[in-house]
């Protein structure tokens, strides 16, 4: 059941997430010397991110948690 109330969390921080990556875009544009986008684009870069980077995330964690237990056995 808890995984369930991290999946719907989530939800909303992906729009959390492309607003400030559209906010702070807009912020450095001069300086990265890009053009300012909108929120849709903002979306469409965000979505890739996560796509990118929730496997390796999610093996990071998995490998995290088994840490441990893998010590615990070998004193």
């Amino acid at each position: 059941m808890d995984a369930f109330f991290k999946l719907v969390a989530a939800g909303p921080m992906f729009f959390v997430s492309a607003w400030l990556l559209m906010i702070f875009a807009g912020i450095t544009a001069s300086d990265l010397g890009i053009r300012p986008f909108g929120y849709l684009t903002s979306m469409l870069v965000t979505i890739g991110l996560w796509l990118t980077l929730a496997p390796a995330v999610g093996a990071v964690s998995r490998r995290g948690s088994g840490k441990g237990k893998s010590h615990s056995g070998s004193s």
